[in-house]
């Protein structure tokens, strides 16, 4: 069972990092489409965490007898989510720092395009640059960064682990005797 958590995991954090790890090969790290990033991101998430459900079905199937309850198989998904998230995690922390230090200022820099672009007052815009030299201050801390980025990836895991949970729980059968 563990076998099969920590290889479901470790292809579940090369799935979501495959991003990350492929701009940094080719050295395009920091060319970054903020306006489908987040659709590629997610996507890659939804796409490695579907290795949960494998790996809970594994689990039910080989190791327990085709029986697996909704607590063993909400922890199994969330092991799974652990070690992709903090794959993730570790990835986006040597892209920053090594690859796109300057990320928060492209981010902020995007941010406020699109704001002025949507027809924002002057008084917006100043609100929301002061939010984001805050946010690009904070964005250097590696723990506040850490945290953040683990705020995009856990709830994915830990929603796909439930879902999983949910749709693959069997009880034990009670054999009646005579």
């Amino acid at each position: 069972m563990k076998k099969t958590i920590l290889i479901c995991g470790l292809i579940a954090g090369l799935i979501s990092t495959s991003l990350f790890i492929g701009l940094m090969i080719l050295g395009k790290a920091g060319d970054i489409d903020f306006n489908n990033g987040m659709l590629y991101g997610y996507t890659l998430m939804i796409l490695a965490f579907s290795l949960i459900f494998v790996g809970t079905k594994i689990t039910r199937d080989k190791h327990n007898g085709g029986e697996i309850s909704f607590g063993k198989a909400f922890r199994v998904g969330l092991y799974i989510t652990l070690i992709a998230s903090t794959m993730y995690v570790i990835v986006w922390l040597i892209d920053y720092y090594f690859f796109i230090p300057d990320f928060a200022e492209k981010y902020s820099a995007h941010v406020l395009e699109k704001l002025k672009a949507s027809g924002a007052g002057q008084a917006e815009i100043a609100k929301q640059s002061a939010a984001m030299a805050k946010f690009g201050e904070m964005y250097k801390n590696p723990f506040f960064n850490a945290l953040l980025t683990y705020s995009e990836i856990l709830p994915v895991g830990l929603a796909v682990s439930l879902i999983s949970a949910l749709l693959l729980k069997k009880k034990e059968r009670v054999v009646a005797t005579a």
